[in-house]
């Protein structure tokens, strides 16, 4: 059962040291949304300066939920950090949903700061989807419908039973906006974000004096590759920011990794780099055909085929494929090889054709168009007709447009109903438009063409306690298991530092059934 406490638009309590609250007798009043500053004539830099400064949004509440069997109180912060640059002028609103344990008073307990990916997502996935306190509710594991009613509960999976939660919406997404005219472009990119996000950290940690509690980063997809980076800004230095900040992390937690140095859509590939990433392929896609009955799933389940395909597609099949593309391949072999991929995935051999590859957005049309079915890209399990696509690789994906509707609509319930945040203005879910076309992904300080999984090699070295957890899904055909594990031992990260953990669902690998088993092993992560 689930008791609302209290709900207000400040909280006067000395413990969060809010700031923006205006106290009138025993009620507590807020500003009703972001302010749009004037710019600035001169630089904000005295204390009268700041003081007439509107204050930053926020909205207090709290509850009580059962987290992993346990009764859990906690306050709920909703609400506007401002960033400054070095003359004390607001730059942007980050805008956050901090959660805090109140029934147990440790300075000490973890930490986690959340973020999805895009670039260009708002936190809304994982903090409806996975660890949040409350979750949406889909009529269905697999293939929901996407029209409402849509359910919101209490999710039992939430692990703000042992760390404290603060989902951020980097600028440009949720209601995260630049302030004083700022251009935004200042934000959009892997350093710029990362600055930006290490500073929010930095600022709360300070608001909330959480300077020695344990602290963590979980980041998926695009939210990976920010994760990676963040060690850095969050450290400092003079080469890449020229400011100390000192903040060292105890974990990284990544989810749906990408971690591969982005590449010109007609940058030359080395032979045995695509062979090596065509071969990574197979386990997916053998995966999936298992799951939709095109091979026989053997009594270990769409695990033990998983790790047959991979064992095939390292042993045998790039050996072949490198052979292929060198003209090597002795035909008898490349006679076999096709056999086994046939085998293996239910697909034709003529479909796969002479070259013994067939690539994951071709697969996910061929596979079942015998029944009049596209397969999902973002989870593999969901399907929709093969015809009538208006070929979006977002919007006509079967995953992504059977699940995305139910989510926003919970968020939006929950932001309303349980935060009790008005904010007159719509929340960007994901925003591709500024962001991801204009995204700056020029670094400072790293070679062209590096891997983010050298970040987390650097950051490992720098922090000898620094732990990762690489979760990823079977389903996932997008940001496959295989490449992640392929980026981490290529960048030589410490493997007795690194916890690799799969799940039989997609990109988003709390769904479907994972959810509980991904909130035990972020617990033992978290409990190490």
């Amino acid at each position: 059962m689930r008791f609302r406490l209290f709900a207000s638009g400040c909280a006067a309590v000395a413990l969060l040291a809010l700031n923006g609250c205006a106290q009138t007798g025993a009620q507590t009043v807020a500003p009703a949304e972001v302010p749009a500053l004037a710019p600035a004539a001169a630089p904000v830099s005295t204390p009268a300066a700041m003081a007439a400064e509107p204050a930053p949004y926020r909205r207090v509440t709290e509850y009580s939920f059962t987290a992993n069997g346990e009764m859990v109180s906690y306050t709920a912060i909703a609400g506007d950090t401002w960033l400054r640059d070095m003359d004390g002028n607001p730059t942007a609103s980050i805008f956050s949903f901090t959660y805090l344990r109140t029934d147990i008073q440790n300075a000490a307990r973890p930490v986690v700061f959340v973020f999805n990916g895009g670039p260009g997502s708002a936190s809304i996935w994982i903090h409806m989807g996975a660890i949040g306190p409350r979750r949406v509710v889909l009529d269905a594991d697999v293939n929901p419908s996407n029209v409402p009613p849509f359910g919101l509960e209490d999710n039992p999976n939430s692990i703000l039973d042992v760390a404290d939660l603060v989902f951020i919406d980097p600028v440009g997404t949720g209601f995260s906006v630049p302030l004083n005219g700022t251009d935004p472009r200042t934000f959009w990119g892997v350093d710029e974000d990362a600055e930006a996000v290490a500073q929010f950290i930095e600022l709360w940690l300070s608001e909330y004096g959480r300077w020695n509690a344990p602290k963590y980063v979980l980041g998926e997809s695009y939210g990976s590759i920010r994760a990676a980076v963040l060690p850095r800004a969050l450290m400092g230095g003079p080469i890449y920011t020229g400011l100390m900040r000192g903040i060292t992390l105890d974990g990284i937690i990544l989810l749906g990794t990408t971690l591969d140095a982005r590449r010109d859509g007609d940058a030359e590939v080395a032979a045995g780099t695509l062979a090596a990433k065509q071969a990574r392929a197979l386990p997916g896609i053998a995966a999936t055909s298992a799951f939709h009955g095109l091979v026989e799933v053997p009594p270990g389940g769409i695990t033990e085929v998983y790790k047959a395909a991979e064992t095939y597609a390292r042993q045998t099949y790039e050996p072949a494929l490198r052979q292929h593309l060198a003209g090597t391949l002795a035909s008898e072999t490349r006679v076999q090889v096709l056999q086994d991929i046939s085998r293996m995935t239910g697909v034709s051999e003529s479909d796969i054709g002479d070259d013994l590859h067939i690539d994951e957005r071709s697969y996910a049309k061929i596979a079942l168009r015998g029944r009049g079915l596209e397969i999902g890209m973002y989870d593999s399990r969901y399907t929709l007709p093969l015809a009538n696509s208006g070929g979006d690789p977002v919007a006509d994906d079967p995953a992504m447009t059977r699940y995305v509707p139910g989510f926003i609509a919970a968020f939006h319930q929950m932001l309303r109903d349980d935060l009790d945040v008005r904010m007159g203005r719509p929340y960007a879910s994901i925003r591709w438009r500024e962001l991801l076309f204009g995204w700056n992904w020029t670094r400072k300080g790293v070679a062209e063409g590096q891997s983010y999984a050298t970040d987390l090699a650097w950051a490992m070295r720098r922090n000898p306690d620094l732990r990762v957890l690489v979760a990823s899904g079977y389903y996932d055909l997008v940001t496959t298991p295989a490449d992640a594990r392929a980026s981490i031992t290529a960048a030589g990260l410490p493997q007795d530092r690194v916890t690799f953990t799969d799940y039989e669902s997609g990109h988003m690998l709390y769904l479907g059934g994972t959810s509980e088993a991904f909130s035990s092993d972020l617990r033992r992560f978290l409990g190490k």
